[in-house]
């Protein structure tokens, strides 16, 4: 309990961009890669699922068995988000991959819908314990003047796995290639393999220096930091850090110590968090869920094709978070975050109209929601980067985990099951009004963000949120 004064937060925050980074984000991006991956896969191989020869599953089971995926994610993201903020960020990582392998292959071996629910909700504990340790990890070891453009760019790296699960169900659904019953299995086990690659490169992501520091194990933090440092001798001189902090190890952390936190200290950031997140989630997995299926009933898109429709919208999800990514560092979180939700949700807003009017094509449609998702994809992005910076470093991942449940919970189970519905009905205006509450929730969030918003571009963590165990300024 002796105070420690520390700069290690100073000096990670002053570090020039080097391989040691690239390294970094490149270990834990690939999870997003696979989380996209495994939700693409779902969606494009979703239409075989219906087949006889596979699963034969209805359209309501297959809504079901997403909602149980996201139950998974739910419980997963407060299980280990609570371990990661005890145990640490890396111990977590080779846990939670672990949990991935096992849904994967179990998904690839399903064998009725009972069975593939249960392997979904696996996948999903695995998920949902990733976003909180991967985005406590990034935040906590990225310089501060770059922290918005490589969260969103990791976070964006979901859609890469999109890509590949676009691109692999082309391939795998086609009958003329690999047969029906085979290749949606293929699919599903691709994932499991490349888990056991994930789990080697996580061992070399180090553990977070601000979480060390704060558990008494300074030694270890110094350490760390001293290596990237030797690393980036080439870059030249590094400049003086900034001021030092004083912590107090071994300060307990209980529930009672984040609740008042979240509901007292941070309200207004916790109300911001929940309308970032939910709107996002009920936009995302309600309209994304259920696009292969309008292909399919509303636009008459052969199976084996509509991988390059769900290929075309991965593609602009992707380029969204990259391409603009650097301007929530130059022009600012609050613009930034505020415009990315409300063009996206005006896009939708107008598009609805066209598509209940019958207007669209299966190209311009998908033309019109790719635009959308341009831009929606990097606001969905940046509400991870927002929780992950608002709150102080001993309940990070809770926070994340917290917000990425509730949110989830409210806006991305009850959307497939909605959306479900509402193309169950077989009428375009029924359906258009639940794109339009999707857009509604995300003009919503823009509001929020515009009046709630916390100006965290190019500032250290430290300064956004004081550490709980601080040691008590001097009277």
């Amino acid at each position: 309990m002796t105070p420690i004064e520390t700069d290690v937060p100073a000096r990670l925050d002053r570090l020039p961009w080097g391989r040691f980074h690239w390294l970094f984000v490149s270990a834990l991006g690939i999870t997003w890669v696979l989380d996209g991956l495994e939700v693409t896969v779902v969606g494009a191989v979703g239409n075989a699922l219906l087949e006889p020869e596979t699963l034969g599953l209805r359209t309501e089971q297959l809504g079901a068995s997403h909602t149980g995926y996201l139950v998974g994610a739910v419980t997963g993201a407060l299980v280990f988000g609570r371990l990661t903020d005890r145990l640490g960020r890396k111990r977590l990582f080779t846990v939670t991959l672990l949990v991935y392998l096992a849904g994967a292959a179990l998904t690839a071996l399903a064998w009725d819908f009972w069975s593939f629910a249960f392997a979904r909700l696996v996948t999903g504990l695995a998920i949902g314990g990733e976003y909180a340790a991967i985005n406590s990890a990034i935040d906590e070891l990225i310089p501060a003047r770059v922290r918005g453009r490589v969260d969103l760019a990791v976070n964006g790296t979901f859609w890469l796995g999109a890509i590949l699960g676009a691109g692999v169900s082309v391939f795998l659904l086609d009958p003329a290639l690999v047969p029906l019953w085979l290749g949606w299995r293929l699919a599903f086990g691709l994932g499991a393999v490349a888990a056991v690659g994930m789990i080697v490169a996580r061992q070399f992501v180090p553990e977070s220096p601000r979480w060390l520091v704060t558990h008494g194990r300074v030694g270890e933090a110094e350490a760390i930091v001293r290596d990237i440092e030797r690393r980036s001798v080439g870059a030249g001189p590094l400049p003086p850090a900034g001021p030092p902090i004083t912590i107090v190890p071994g300060t307990q952390i209980g529930f009672r110590r984040i609740a008042g936190t979240l509901l007292v200290k941070y309200r207004s950031r916790a109300v911001l968090g929940l309308v970032l997140i939910a709107s996002q989630a009920f936009f995302y997995n309600g309209m994304s869920f259920t696009y292969p299926l309008v292909l399919r009933e509303r636009f008459g898109v052969a199976l084996d094709r509509t991988g390059l429709f769900v290929l075309a919208m991965a593609v602009a999800n992707l380029l969204g978070p990259v391409l603009l990514g650097p301007l929530f560092d130059i022009v600012g979180r609050r613009r930034m975050i505020a415009g990315t939700y409300a063009i996206s949700a005006v896009v939708v807003a107008v598009g609805s109209v066209l598509f209940a009017r019958g207007e669209l094509t299966a190209v311009t449609q998908t033309a019109l929601w790719a635009g959308a998702f341009f831009f929606a994809s990097a606001a969905a992005s940046a509400g991870y980067l927002t929780v992950s910076e608002i709150f102080p470093v001993e309940m990070r991942a809770m926070a994340i985990a917290l917000f990425y449940a509730v949110g989830t919970a409210v806006g991305g189970a009850l959307a497939p099951l909605l959306f479900g519905y509402l193309l169950k009905t077989g009428s375009p205006w029924v359906l258009a009004c639940g794109y339009w509450l999707g857009a509604g929730l995300m003009l919503a969030a823009a509001v929020a963000e515009s009046v709630l918003g916390i100006d965290a571009e190019r500032r250290g963590l430290e300064e956004i949120a004081e550490p709980l165990s601080a040691a008590p300024a001097p009277t």
